[in-house]
């Protein structure tokens, strides 16, 4: 592959859109953040704020999250588009969060994991969204094993984590939504969750996660199709790109992956670069 400053080389070929990158609460790590994208050419970030088991998840609290992701967009404008969060537990306050998120710039919705995404506390939520004909990333699981069986014992997830057939089940309840499955490389059971995918053609994958299985890359563009594969990092940066780097993709591929297919997301609400 050669060393390291010929991989570098190699990577600024491209143009970049990181399509899972987190907010952060401090101005020293998002400064931190864009000097990981300025050094390896990552031109566009999408962040959210990840809303772990301990942090709250009333209305007000959910609005300070995305308070500070409004806040890091103002601070590197055009750099990092903010996605916003909502809990569908309270559906006016999500409405009205949507609207005005999505009027201060920022594009698609990040749903972690206080109910699963196929929970019919979505259903309306998902119906508002889909006019605005914006992705909606899910932090997704599948935890290791053979044919999707899943671990006995407790790897510390919570029940509302949404598993590859939750994003099915609401992949074809709303066929015109496009859900974005969070991070294969994260940690969990990547075949198996791009095979479970692969006849569903709104379920979308990132690449992010500090995993860096060989033929990961290769798998997803191969199951899915190349249109369907984004590059994302999950501040893995180095890691992000260095497996799309190594993948066997030819060269046009290797484009839509970092860059096309994401833009393309980006065009159906009119918010490409």
């Amino acid at each position: 592959m050669g060393t390291g400053k010929d991989i570098l080389k190699e990577a600024l070929k491209y143009r970049k859109i990181d399509a899972y990158a987190n907010a952060y609460s401090q101005d020293a790590q998002a400064a931190a953040q864009i000097a990981y994208a300025d050094t390896l050419g990552i031109d566009k970030l999408f962040i959210a704020l990840p809303v772990a088991k301990k942090m709250g998840d009333r209305p007000e609290e959910i609005r300070a999250y995305n308070d500070l992701v409004l806040k890091a967009m103002k601070r590197y404008p055009g750099r990092l588009i903010g996605q916003v969060t909502i809990h569908p537990a309270f559906p006016k306050e999500a409405a009205e969060e949507i609207k005005r998120c999505t009027d201060l710039g920022m594009t698609g919705m990040k749903i972690y994991n206080q109910v699963k995404i196929n929970d019919p506390l979505f259903y309306p939520v998902i119906e508002q969204f889909i006019p605005y004909q914006m992705i909606i990333h899910v932090h997704g699981e599948s935890q290791l094993g053979v044919g999707g069986y899943r671990m006995k014992y407790d790897v510390q997830t919570t029940p509302g984590i949404s598993l590859p057939e939750d994003f099915v089940d609401m992949a074809t309840r709303y066929p015109e939504a496009m859900f974005q499955y969070a991070h294969i490389g994260g940690g969990s059971d990547w075949e198996y969750a791009c095979k479970a995918f692969k006849n569903h053609p709104n379920i979308y994958v990132d690449t992010g996660g500090s995993n860096n299985e060989e033929n990961m890359i290769d798998f997803a563009v191969m199951t899915l199709g190349e249109d369907r594969v984004f590059f994302g990092c999950d501040g893995s940066y180095f890691q992000g790109i260095g497996k799309v780097i190594s993948s066997g993709l030819d060269e046009a591929r290797k484009r839509k992956v970092f860059f096309e297919n994401y833009n393309n997301i980006l065009r159906k609400s009119g918010r490409n670069f």
